[in-house]
């Protein structure tokens, strides 16, 4: 099939032409209405959190949670999902927008699109089933450490201008500007995160983030009044338009469209452009891979809570087609969001139009609010981030499973905790998958054995000779276990004149025990030992014919089953 083919058969908007043929009316528009409402609002000061804490300024987040939210709902394949900026990739973009600046960020952006769209094209949208629930778990937590870590400095107002780059030399810089807390930042995060905390349990179809904030405003606009200067989205952001204006905070306009090297100022020189772009593989491979397990892991999730089915390379389109569009209107690294798609489908969501009404809200928030955005204050929206990272980190789960699964689980899970939080996300995934695939290559390893079986009352009904022995190999002969087996065997067999291998329970023969196995019957023959084997199954007995293993009455024979083998003439 063609490439074109394959794009057509990956039918872009699944999930909305699935539920739309279901048929719409005014109850399910209503319904979507409503949900995209409740999302929206979720999303307003979230995505501006998401944004600062990624680096940059905050309606860079509303401006993918705008663009990205509804390009992605409409083109995906999961029906609940809601797109816009994480916290997962916070940890990715901060230093690239440290090192880079927004026009960096976007780039790399758009190469992580353009990597999406290549996975979905090759029919990869089911990766996810081969990353380890430990893996995932461990960067995971990771990641909520660090981002948990980076709200700390707003959280208590401590006077640090940047942090370092390394988590100790953070956690360092962090102790060492402790005696400069400010009380008012503090007693404003510590409101924020108590309403956040306590507005579920009035059981009101509000959501707790607006009410939060709300309440972190007053409480900051009060503090500020009375001289204490708690830092605000205002105070700490500005913004100058093509235009020459220029204010505080978030730009009351639409998102612009412009190439992101061409954003601010002068467009970069082709030469430098390839150069950055260049340099962008690594971080834009990374972020793809993320993203791609962030948006797939989340429609699994979904599927689960809503007894639907996602279509995983459709939203691998979506989601690229998204990266690929979000960033020419200023936007970040978009992905499907699970605490607010989980929000979405609570709230009623029938299908992709509420995440479109989500988008929607966002838009006319930033258009009509942008003032009023301005005030909220920065504790709290370290506050806020707090909370997500908390939720994120699953801590429950990682607690249950330290606590009862098995040791190689555990090991891998803290090693990708660990070098999550304190090398690099792509570095704890590799490794981890890595770590994971050696220790579940050695436990099946161990599975395979060898066992004498000449005793049993089947072997001894046909009387063998005293120089004969029958041993059954049970488990899957490849690299990890081939040699280990027939060092076994040989050893147990000694000097005996017929050797008997009973093999129905080997399934499986790679070449690695191909050649274990062809050095074994060398020996016999040298030794001149013959060997008769029975009962193979069809993956095994294709493996040798494939190699030439040939019938050889002097050395080696074949039986279809164990009795043939026993019964047939010395």
């Amino acid at each position: 099939m063609s490439h074109r083919a394959h794009l057509f058969s990956l039918r872009p908007a699944h999930a909305l032409r699935e539920s739309l043929a279901e048929g719409y009316d005014r109850r399910r528009l209503g319904r979507d209405l409503v949900a995209g409402l409740t999302v929206g609002l979720i999303a307003i000061p979230l995505s501006m959190a998401l944004a600062i804490a990624s680096g940059v300024a905050p309606q860079y987040g509303l401006y993918t949670a705008i663009v990205g939210g509804f390009l992605i709902a409409l083109l995906g394949g999961s029906r609940f999902s809601i797109s816009g900026p994480t916290a997962a990739f916070v940890v990715i973009l901060y230093p690239v927008a440290q090192s880079h600046g927004i026009t960096g960020l976007l780039l790399a952006t758009m190469m992580a699109g353009v990597m999406l769209v290549a996975m979905a094209v090759l029919r990869l949208g089911r990766l996810i089933e081969y990353i380890p629930p430990p893996v995932t778990l461990g960067f995971t937590a990771g990641i909520a450490v660090v981002i948990a870590t980076l709200q700390i400095k707003d959280f208590l107002g401590l006077p640090l201008e940047a942090l370092p780059e390394s988590y100790p030399a953070k956690l360092m810089a962090l102790a060492g500007a402790l005696p400069g807390l400010d009380p008012a930042s503090l007693a404003v995060a510590a409101a924020t995160l108590f309403t956040l905390l306590a507005w579920p349990r009035l059981k009101t179809p509000l959501p707790p983030h607006l009410p939060a904030v709300l309440v972190g405003a007053l409480l900051a606009l009060g503090f500020n009044h009375l001289g204490a200067e708690v830092p605000t989205i205002a105070s700490r952001f500005h913004y100058v338009l093509d235009n020459g204006l220029s204010g505080q905070g978030i730009p009351p306009v639409l998102p612009e469209l412009a190439w992101p090297w061409a954003r601010h100022g002068e467009p970069l020189p082709w030469g430098e452009l390839v150069s950055l772009a260049i340099s962008l593989v690594p971080t834009a491979f990374a972020i793809a891979m993320l993203g791609a397990i962030e948006s797939l892991l989340c429609a699994v999730v979904l599927d689960g809570m809503t007894g639907r089915r996602h279509s995983a390379n459709s939203e691998l389109l979506g989601q690229g087609i998204g990266n690929l569009v979000v960033p020419l209107f200023g936007g970040i690294t978009a992905t499907a969001a699970l605490a607010r798609s989980a929000a979405n489908y609570k709230a009623g969501a029938q299908t992709p139009v509420a995440a479109m009404v989500h988008a929607l809200v966002v838009l006319l928030a930033m258009v009509a609010l942008a003032r009023w955005l301005g005030y909220l204050p920065m504790p709290a929206m370290a506050a806020l981030l707090m909370l997500v990272a908390w939720n994120m980190s699953e801590a429950p789960k990682a607690v249950k499973l330290v606590r009862r699964a098995p040791l190689g689980d555990v090991l891998v899970f803290l090693t990708c905790f660990a070098l999550t939080v304190l090398v690099d996300m792509v570095v704890a995934i590799t490794v981890g998958v890595l770590l994971a695939s050696v220790l579940f290559v050695r436990e099946i390893a161990a599975m395979t054995r060898v066992s004498d079986i000449t005793a049993s009352a089947r072997v001894k009904a046909y009387d063998p000779p005293a120089d004969w022995a029958v041993f059954k190999i049970s488990g899957a002969l490849f690299f990890a276990a081939a040699d280990r087996v027939f060092a076994e065997l040989a050893e147990l067999a000694g000097e005996r004149r017929m050797l008997v291998l009973y093999m129905d329970g080997v399934p499986v023969m790679d070449a690695g025990g191909l050649a274990a196995l062809q050095g074994f019957l060398a020996r016999c023959e040298q030794a001149g030992t013959r060997v008769r084997i029975a009962d193979l199954q069809f993956q095994p007995l294709k493996t040798l014919a494939r190699a030439g293993q040939e019938s050889r009455p002097e050395a080696c024979t074949f039986h279809s089953t164990l009795d043939d083998a026993l019964r047939a003439p010395a």
